[in-house]
């Protein structure tokens, strides 16, 4: 793992100190992680985004979708199989899963559906109107309207 030096970010950014806490967490999940199941991360519009992941086999009560606070989780229990098969060769993968996202602030999960054994997610980036740039008065004066956009 690399380090990094943070030193220049502190002296420019205030209540970033967790970043580097983040980083850490997400750099050691990614190396415990399984790479089942496969996933794509697309970025389908400004602030809409869609996480699809093949999830061949499994059935929606077999998925569990969770989002708590920053992170989404997804689930795969597969359902005990009551038949006895007898495999010559078994390429399909039907294991249990879990599958962890970290999101940024304000990214919220919009809705799930699963159409021929991809699982897509979307989210969406959701910017309170209290956190959007405004005009800030200076001395008591109403400054002239002025349209601003956050990016």
């Amino acid at each position: 793992m690399r380090n990094f030096d943070f030193a220049p970010l502190y002296r420019s950014t205030i209540g970033f100190d967790h970043l580097t806490s983040l980083l850490d967490s997400v750099a050691q999940r990614e190396q415990s992680q399984p790479s089942y199941p496969p996933y794509n991360i697309e970025l389908l519009d400004k602030d809409h985004y869609r996480i699809t992941m093949a999830v061949a086999g499994f059935l929606d009560e077999e998925l569990q979708i969770q989002s708590e606070r920053q992170t989404l989780t997804v689930r795969g229990q597969k359902a005990e199989d009551s038949k006895e098969r007898n495999y010559l060769h078994q390429g399909i993968a039907g294991r249990n899963f879990e599958r962890v996202f970290q999101l940024a602030d304000h990214v919220k999960v919009t809705g799930a559906t699963l159409e021929n054994g991809l699982l897509n997610i979307d989210l969406v980036r959701e910017i309170p109107e209290a956190m959007k740039a405004r005009q800030i008065a200076i001395n008591g004066k109403t400054p002239e309207l002025i349209e601003t956009q956050a990016s």
